[in-house]
């Protein structure tokens, strides 16, 4: 007899454990990605983008997410929406090369995949002034990310029930 596969709920998971489970995923991923490329982008790299930081914030992930949920709350939706939007950007395509993603540019990139997020999925959604100040940027930084992830994801946004589904149940099934 097969065990049921793991489902995630949607609309009862908690939102702080999905967060936990997020984190560890985003951290097996910059961690295995800075491992990979040890030394930062320069500028000059057709590979850096917006989103790459000088140097890597001090405020980890779990606590950036976390910070997130408490001032700019949203759904799972929006934090599922995140993973599928980084799969995305992971991969190549005729007009841009993948992102790698790492501890460089992991914290601009969820700021601005949760704000995205949170307009298409929630019903109540914050304004860049407040997502800026929550995550420690300045408004029109923030302005030019959110176009920046706009244009990479091609302004495709929608993410359908089915996918959001997948996305959770491999999330609990790799926690």
């Amino acid at each position: 007899m097969n065990a049921a596969p793991f489902r995630f709920d949607l609309a009862r998971h908690p939102t702080k454990d999905t967060i936990k489970m997020l984190t560890s995923l985003l951290e097996k991923v910059t961690k295995a990605n800075d491992r990979m490329h040890p030394v930062p982008l320069s500028h000059s790299d057709k590979r850096f983008t917006a989103f790459h930081a000088r140097s890597i914030p001090t405020i980890g992930i779990h606590a950036y997410l976390s910070r997130i949920l408490k001032y700019c709350p949203c759904a799972n939706e929006c934090f599922l929406a995140l993973l599928v939007y980084f799969d995305r950007l992971s991969k190549s395509t005729a007009h841009r090369q993948p992102l790698r993603i790492d501890s460089f540019n992991i914290h601009r990139l969820i700021i601005s995949g949760v704000m995205v997020a949170s307009k298409l999925f929630s019903d109540v959604f914050y304004t860049n002034t407040r997502y800026a100040k929550v995550g420690g940027l300045p408004v029109s930084e923030l302005n030019v990310l959110e176009v920046e992830f706009l244009t990479l994801n091609n302004y495709s946004l929608f993410v359908s029930v089915e996918e959001l589904q997948h996305y959770g149940d491999q999330l609990l099934l790799h926690w």
